[in-house]
């Protein structure tokens, strides 16, 4: 009924609007012949709007490969030693999002560890790093007790710690780190393959950060440290070599991605998993 030219019309839009990407998002929902399904384990899922940005950029992302990415939300805070592995045991792909509090911090853990152990492709956001490598620390490097100073005040070994002395030479928002900063990536990494350029740019919203005393006792036991912020030498990603898809960043990627422009992290997670979904179906 050509509503768009009466707009346009109304409002002296004169300017063409290259539609094509809408076109291609349009063309892509409508040819969803992959499915796969992939777990948000977290604190807030009685309020599924909680996760609503990471719930739409794992949709974004399975428009590039016409996947009907079906999201399941599992409550962390029920997630124990008893029932984690049936619990997750038929999820493609497993996602820790951010989150703060002590709330659910177990549960989490154990969908971490259960991702790392099984080869599911795990993607971890904010928290979820700093919970990948707690995890890794109490379980690879036998570290017990290692845990987050948010948490544990007295823990023996605060592998993630508020240390402002680490933020020396870059501007945050209050005590916490706010908005885009720098992160350099190694080449031949799982970042580097996924981005494919070796400076990028990304969202935060944290105060704590792994400590970086620990860095050379995680990478002896296999973690490669692969995104790094040149300004304070702080940790924004860490990855695993012989697994099919673990990563974890320490910035937010859901608030980059777009319809038309998914977020790589995203849709590495994404790829990861339908192959996970074919795998288990043979």
């Amino acid at each position: 009924q050509k509503m768009d030219k009466i707009i346009c019309d109304r409002f002296n839009i004169t300017k063409k609007i290259n539609l094509k990407p809408w076109v291609k998002v349009i063309s892509n929902y409508n040819e969803l012949h992959e499915e796969t399904i992939i777990a948000v384990v977290g604190k807030y899922v009685e309020l599924e709007d909680a996760y609503i940005s990471v719930k739409e950029a794992l949709k974004h992302a399975g428009l590039p490969f016409h996947c009907n990415v079906k999201v399941s939300f599992v409550n962390a805070r029920e997630l124990n030693e008893t029932n984690y592995q049936e619990v997750l045991k038929d999820y493609d792909g497993i996602l820790v999002p951010g989150g703060f509090g002590l709330s659910g911090i177990d549960g989490k853990i154990l969908a971490i560890k259960y991702a790392r152990e099984n080869k599911v492709p795990f993607l971890g956001i904010c928290l979820g790093l700093q919970l990948a490598v707690i995890e890794y620390a109490q379980n690879v490097l036998k570290l017990e007790g290692a845990n987050s100073t948010e948490f544990d005040p007295e823990t023996k070994y605060p592998i993630i710690n508020y240390l402002p002395d680490q933020y020396t030479g870059i501007n945050l928002g209050g005590t916490m780190r706010l908005g885009a900063y720098d992160c350099d990536i190694k080449e031949k990494t799982l970042a580097y393959e996924v981005y494919n350029s070796k400076k990028i740019k990304e969202r935060h919203r944290h105060r704590y950060e792994f400590d970086n005393n620990y860095r050379l006792q995680f990478e002896e036991q296999g973690m490669i440290f692969s995104g790094i912020n040149p300004q304070s030498n702080l940790v924004e990603i860490i990855e695993l070599k012989a697994h099919p898809y673990y990563i974890a960043s320490q910035f937010h990627p859901e608030f980059k991605s777009r319809p038309t422009k998914a977020h790589p992290l995203f849709c590495g997670l994404v790829k990861a998993s339908i192959a996970n979904f074919k795998k288990k179906s043979k």
